[in-house]
């Protein structure tokens, strides 16, 4: 397989785009780039876990995993000003572009940060984890996520994962079980499903 999103330095050229999105009924502008995941549209599964998303009952930041270009940080951090978000992506580009689109929207109580999975976070605590994870970059990848948001998660925290069924829902569901108290399905929409763990 050639390089995908799961790169650290994208070497495809740079070939930058801008869209226009509502998410949680607000506008959102995002520069986007070759090199980067879902760079035409917000993808369908990143949107629905952004309409899916529910606060928090407990005090604490959150943290989007494998933020991209930003859509899900940004337009939570949007909403949830009370909150600190940190982003994180192993793709440097990326996380240019999440600082970037973060302050063409006026979203400032958040960090970005390149990482590798938790990784740049694995000292801190949180009320909650977001992550469309990378499919791409292989279960053990996809696993190691899971298992890093479980550990850095607040008792009474909460993981919300999308994933497609047959890009491995079923197994990320019995690893979930492994790991939290309560793992519910929340959505289940043309093939993807919305994951909320509870540890």
């Amino acid at each position: 397989m050639g390089e995908h999103y799961y790169t650290k330095n994208p070497s495809v050229k740079s070939d930058r785009n801008r869209i226009a999105e509502e998410l949680r009924g607000s506008r959102f502008q995002f520069t986007t780039d070759s090199g980067v995941f879902s760079k035409k549209e917000v993808d369908f599964g990143s949107k629905l876990l952004i309409e899916t998303f529910e606060e928090p009952e407990i005090e604490g930041d959150i943290v989007d995993v494998g933020c991209g270009y930003g859509p899900i940080g940004i337009s939570l951090a949007s909403e949830f000003s009370n909150r600190r978000f940190y982003l994180l992506d192993v793709n440097e580009r990326a996380t240019e572009l999440a600082m970037n689109n973060a302050i063409k929207n006026g979203v400032n109580n958040l960090s970005v940060m390149a990482s590798d999975q938790l990784s740049a976070v694995k000292d801190k605590t949180f009320a909650s984890v977001v992550t469309n994870p990378p499919i791409r970059a292989g279960k053990q990848v996809v696993h190691g996520i899971l298992e890093e948001a479980h550990h850095v998660l607040e008792k009474g925290g909460t993981l919300w994962v999308v994933i497609q069924k047959k890009q491995g829902a079923p197994s990320a569901i019995n690893k979930l079980e492994e790991m939290f108290q309560h793992v519910e399905t929340v959505v289940k929409k043309k093939g993807y499903y919305i994951l909320k763990a509870v540890k």
